[in-house]
């Protein structure tokens, strides 16, 4: 792995295609009682189109904050945030519903599954409102879940319904999956098994992928490894050898 200390926000990973996302002076601070609180400090980023990324840092280093930025889930205080050409800084509410619709997955360390409806009838839902999904069947197939179709979440194991949720999150094609501790809540085993879905997502469908966790492991399957601390980018660590989740051991 290779470090580059100088110039962390500038350190290019072996992705060849174009910048997907561009930060620039990013900065968020918001309030919290009495007490102003500083998420992020002037951010500069670039991430590249197919790049596997990992985030990592402890609670309260600006990981949750910068990834819902650059998800259009909330907005910075200050500095700029590109997709493509589209400033997500400048959009409104309705073209930031329109960018997270049509661009992004998002996948969470609780599976936020509807209950009473069928694992095919929770990826349905995102079909219903996407340009050009795929099969819902085709999505729960990428995930491993064709024999699982008719079952409930109630009949899932919490693997099962993470795999689900990550079907809904790619059926309607993003260009960016974003998954903030998608691990977290599921045990070794489990977890390298939904690793191994993201993984093939990215390598397969070329989705680029951004992964928060806290478990430094991870880092070993990224492109690049960001690691941040008191809301900056301390450093970026470039993987010239990518280890498969079967190699992960913590």
């Amino acid at each position: 792995m290779q470090t580059d200390n100088a110039q962390p926000t500038a350190a290019a990973g072996p992705a060849q295609g174009p910048a997907i996302f561009v930060a620039t002076a990013l900065a968020k601070t918001y309030q919290m009682g009495e007490v102003m609180v500083t998420a992020l400090v002037d951010v500069d980023l670039t991430i590249y189109k197919g790049e596997f990324i990992v985030l990592l840092g402890p609670s309260g280093s600006g990981k949750s904050t910068l990834l819902n930025i650059l998800g259009g889930l909330d907005s910075p205080s200050s500095g700029k945030a590109q997709f493509g050409e589209q400033d997500l800084t400048a959009a409104s509410e309705a073209e930031l519903t329109r960018y997270r619709r049509e661009h992004v997955g998002f996948v969470f360390q609780f599976y936020n599954l509807i209950p009473s409806l069928t694992v095919r009838e929770n990826v349905e839902l995102v079909t219903d409102i996407a340009s050009n999904p795929m099969p819902a069947l085709e999505a729960l197939a990428l995930v491993g879940l064709a024999e699982r179709v008719d079952h409930f979440p109630s009949q899932l194991s919490g693997g099962e319904q993470q795999r689900v949720a990550i079907a809904r999150a790619i059926v309607k094609r993003p260009d960016v999956l974003l998954c903030d501790e998608p691990t977290g809540a599921l045990d070794y085993l489990t977890g390298k098994l939904v690793l191994e879905v993201i993984a093939n997502i990215n390598r397969d469908l070329g989705t680029t992928a951004i992964v928060i966790t806290h478990n430094a492991a991870i880092a070993g399957m990224a492109d690049r490894v960001l690691y941040l601390g008191e809301g900056r980018v301390q450093r970026i660590e470039v993987n010239a050898h990518k280890l498969q989740p079967s190699e992960l051991t913590w």
